[in-house]
């Protein structure tokens, strides 16, 4: 895991933790980056199995 998508998986894990599901520009705006990057960033993480996306829950697990 490089250092974006760590600070793309502690937002994500922070944010989920206290209840909420970040937006895109939520993430944009705390990362600075683009919607491309960040996307990048998150499918990684998907295929590390660092994140999983809970269809039914509509919520992201860890």
């Amino acid at each position: 895991m490089n250092d974006f998508e760590r600070k793309v998986y502690r937002i994500i894990f922070n944010m989920t933790h206290f209840g909420k599901n970040p937006s895109m520009d939520e993430l944009k705006r705390k990362t600075g980056k683009d919607e491309q990057a960040i996307r990048e960033a998150v499918k990684n993480l998907m295929r590390q199995r660092m994140l999983k996306w809970n269809k039914k829950k509509n919520r992201w697990m860890f």
